[in-house]
């Protein structure tokens, strides 16, 4: 598969961030179903910062990649307790730590120094992976004291809708969520990773610093309507 319309796309994207975030906002790659070429299209129009949702499927990439240089891997999709041996030290940064077990274990599993989010479910959707937001306070405060983890942040994911309104309350609330962790454990956290391909707008005028694109850059994947 062909990327020539990456770079075009990317300029789009970059022109649209310039208008509507006063932030700096790192653009992750999100190239889960696409092959290595999709990598290497990403670094040559500067993307470094690459995310996979699936471990195995990122090992894979990775193990293929060696020769790659300068590439930032983001774990962006569920992690599961066994998995965690896997994970650590292959990922730059993991987006979806949601439970005190799965931290623990993936702070045993490391001997470096692991930067996480912890994922929060703020819609409350019973589908979709994260803590709930009343757990986040305590767990952030308990995750930071780990010998192994640098938490660094928080994610979320928008409920799947056309309706700005509801993204934008999503994103909102997840940056009061992070203000409120700072006020009541100490813990600042400065990174908010929220908003993919139809929804980064909205995320970004929230606050997002971190944004995850798949679509937007590479186009649909096969069985995706553009």
């Amino acid at each position: 598969m062909a990327f020539e319309a990456l770079p075009e796309r990317l300029a789009q994207v970059r022109a649209e961030l310039a208008r509507l975030a006063p932030q700096p906002v790192t653009i992750v790659a999100v190239t889960k179903g696409f092959g290595p070429d999709a990598i290497r299209a990403a670094m040559d129009a500067g993307l470094a910062d690459i995310g996979e949702n699936r471990v195995q499927e990122a090992v894979q990439k990775q193990d293929a990649l060696k020769e790659l240089a300068g590439v930032r891997w983001h774990l962006i999709g569920h992690l599961q307790r066994n998995k965690a041996r896997v994970v650590a030290g292959r990922f730059d940064l993991v987006h979806s730590l949601d439970s005190l077990e799965l931290a623990r274990e993936l702070d045993r599993r490391s001997t470096t120094p692991q930067r996480v989010l912890l994922q929060v479910n703020v819609a409350g959707e019973a589908q979709k992976s994260g803590c709930a937001p009343e757990q986040a306070p305590t767990l952030a405060r308990q995750v930071a004291e780990l010998e192994h983890l640098r938490l660094e942040g928080l994610m979320t994911l928008a409920p799947l809708t056309d309706d700005e309104d509801v993204q934008r309350r999503t994103f909102r609330d997840l940056r009061v969520l992070r203000d409120r962790i700072k006020e009541e454990e100490g813990v600042w956290l400065p990174t908010l990773s929220m908003g993919m391909s139809g929804d980064y707008a909205p995320a970004v005028l929230e606050g997002a610093t971190v944004i995850r694109l798949g679509t937007a850059l590479f186009g649909p994947r096969g069985g995706e309507t553009p």
